[in-house]
């Protein structure tokens, strides 16, 4: 179901080399937790770069994707630059990996990162009330679930509806039966619970929600998965901004956030908007 993140394009190496340094602040292997996976990269925009009146800046977490089973924060600096190029901070965070952990470790890691975005937003400039979760593929399955399930934040004394809202890419959020062997073993297929689903628990607790993904999406199917999710959310009363991107596939869907994509889909300016981060 969902692939290595970038094998179908030119890899991270080769996006990442397009990404220029001058453009954020970072800051590297922040510890959100004592396991050496509980890690995560942090990008603040230039000081005075920013063309928001005030000083405090939207800060958004982003998780990456890889079947639950992959991944490595350092390949993201391209995500981490996109977006601190807009006025966003941003967190991309590493967690614990399948097959060694499965379900719902990386939900705990999730939260956890989550709950140290809150608690450190004004050391780094950014408005505690306006933090956002994001992911692509895998890592959208993992800010769902932060946003439509309470279980997961509340333990760390949070709600989701503190956050001031998610970002889905690509995301997988109605995927039983699973079929792909990697996605079995990260959710010990076949006694997985139903309320692993984000679908399960659209609510009109919700934050807002920006859903993308690809029209030609061949991975994760975009109207079982984000078109279903974006309806269920409006039925609750939930704000939504949803759309199925053309020219686009499912890993050049995220890798047009790089700069030598960025031509390829508006996603790096929807979710500017999506953020506020010219207000």
């Amino acid at each position: 179901m969902l692939p290595g993140l970038l094998s179908a394009c030119s890899g991270a190496d080769l996006l990442n080399a397009t990404v220029p340094r001058n453009t954020y602040q970072g800051t590297e292997g922040l510890a959100y937790g004592p396991h050496q996976r509980q890690r995560l990269d942090l990008y603040r925009p230039q000081a005075g770069s920013a063309t928001r009146a005030r000083q405090a800046r939207p800060l958004v977490v982003f998780f990456y994707g890889g079947n639950w089973s992959s991944g490595d924060r350092a390949d993201f600096r391209f995500i981490g630059e996109a977006l601190a190029s807009q006025g966003i901070v941003a967190l991309i965070a590493d967690y614990r990996l399948s097959p060694a952990y499965r379900y719902p470790v990386f939900l705990q890691d999730s939260a956890l990162a989550v709950r140290w975005a809150f608690d450190h937003a004004l050391e780094y400039g950014a408005d505690a009330e306006r933090i956002f979760v994001m992911g692509h593929s895998a890592g959208a399955y993992n800010a769902a679930m932060l946003a439509l399930d309470a279980r997961w934040l509340a333990p760390l004394g949070l709600r989701p509806k503190q956050l001031a809202g998610w970002i889905g890419l690509a995301g997988p959020y109605d995927f039983l039966p699973i079929l792909n062997p990697l996605a079995q073993v990260a959710f010990d297929w076949p006694a997985t619970p139903a309320d692993s689903q984000p679908l399960v628990h659209a609510s009109s607790a919700s934050p807002p929600a920006l859903l993308l993904a690809a029209r030609s999406d061949s991975v994760v199917n975009p109207e079982r998965n984000t078109e279903a999710l974006a309806r269920r959310l409006r039925q609750s009363g939930v704000r939504v901004e949803s759309e199925l991107l053309a020219g686009v596939g499912h890993v050049t869907l995220v890798a047009s956030m790089a700069p030598v994509l960025r031509s390829r889909s508006p996603v790096l300016e929807r979710v500017r908007m999506f953020v506020g981060a010219d207000d």
